[in-house]
């Protein structure tokens, strides 16, 4: 009996330690899957015209390779230059802060400016000089770290192993479930598909919500910015945009290089007011447009858990676990809500205390009577 009892949390951690151990090869397994989330409407949409199944799962890839394929050739050059940009402005937020802010900071906080002096006059100068006659530096540094002959060849088969992998999630989903489903014991079979399905659609409704979520405020940033006047406004837009999967993280960091960028390149108060009133109108629009209409409570995670998660997912499991941690943590948090109204429904929970009366009754100090 002990041992039945223990039979699902065993599998449950079984299954997690299998992940952590299998990491190194799992990325390209799970970009499928995420394609696979993304891609899976759009040919439910186009079997609804009588499209055989197979047509429909190549004809989404294709299409969402070619934008993915797409953006990078449009975004990189930009965001390329907008880098470039922003380090060339860092003397000018240097003086900024030297003749205007740490005067503030240490006439009305007392604090010692010389703890902020980090000579960045020096290290500015070293960046322009560097980047003026290193003009192709970034693209120098990308080529040096993909250099490796075999991180290239790993590379490649990972790639190409998604769309593979994609098609294969896309065309034998609902075989692979009813397979599965199958092999499932008699008597655990209701209750262990029933969480199967509930977690695929939590994560499919998660995933494309956050995503759509992060697009649009990467493109809500970007144009605000731009309004604004900042030249950086793409690239602090992506940034942002990226980050937000994190909450507040996102919001922080871009009002840091927002201000900073701002400083650099208006120097006056007023474009620094305009930055914020643009990042209160995405916090706003995110909090009571996007994430309720897109996202909803799918989670039902607290933003300090949130937080957590993602933070543990960078420690275990390095970049993957960050972009893991959320989809994850709905998985656990379906479980964690059948366990939890499984209890609620139990014997022994809702069996009441000798004392219940008494304690409910005779008010403070009754039980030492």
């Amino acid at each position: 009996m002990h041992i039945k009892r223990w039979l699902l949390p065993a599998s449950i951690a079984g299954f997690f330690l299998l992940v952590y151990l299998l990491s190194p090869i799992l990325g390209s397994f799970f970009a499928a899957i995420l394609l696979a989330y993304l891609g899976s409407p759009w040919v439910l949409r186009l079997e609804s015209y009588h499209i055989p199944r197979t047509l429909s799962v190549l004809v989404i890839l294709f299409l969402i390779g070619a934008v993915l394929f797409s953006l990078p050739l449009i975004i990189i050059p930009m965001v390329e230059m907008q880098v470039v940009l922003l380090i060339n402005q860092l003397p000018k937020i240097n003086h900024y802060l030297q003749s205007h802010i740490f005067p503030l900071l240490s006439h009305y906080l007392h604090l010692d400016v010389k703890t902020f002096n980090l000579n960045l006059p020096d290290l500015t100068q070293k960046f322009s000089v560097l980047l003026t006659q290193n003009p192709d530096l970034l693209k120098i540094s990308w080529n040096t770290i993909f250099s490796s002959g075999i991180k290239i060849i790993g590379w490649g088969i990972q790639l190409v192993l998604v769309p593979v992998v994609a098609f294969y999630f896309l065309r034998d989903w609902n075989t692979i479930l009813a397979k599965g489903r199958n092999l499932l014991p008699r008597r655990l079979e209701p209750t262990l598909y029933k969480l199967i399905t509930t977690c695929d659609e939590v994560l499919a409704a998660f995933l494309r919500g956050q995503l759509f979520v992060m697009l649009c405020l990467g493109i809500f940033y970007a144009l605000g910015l731009s309004i604004v006047g900042l030249k950086t406004a793409v690239l602090i837009g992506m940034l942002v945009g990226i980050i937000s999967i994190v909450p507040y993280l996102g919001s922080i960091a871009g009002i840091i290089i927002a201000v900073l960028s701002a400083i650099a390149q208006f120097q006056d108060i007023s474009h620094i007011i305009y930055v914020l009133i643009v990042f209160i109108l995405g916090h706003a629009l995110e909090g009571w447009v996007l994430t309720p209409l897109l996202v909803g409570d799918r989670i039902g995670l607290h933003p300090v858990a949130v937080i957590f998660a993602v933070l543990a997912g960078g420690q275990l499991f390095g970049f993957a676990g960050v972009l893991l941690a959320l989809p994850a943590a709905a998985v656990i948090m379906v479980i964690i809500r059948y366990f939890y109204q499984d209890y609620i429904s139990s014997h022994f929970y809702q069996q009441e205390s000798q004392y219940s009366s008494a304690s409910a009754t005779d008010g403070p100090g009754s039980l030492e009577k």
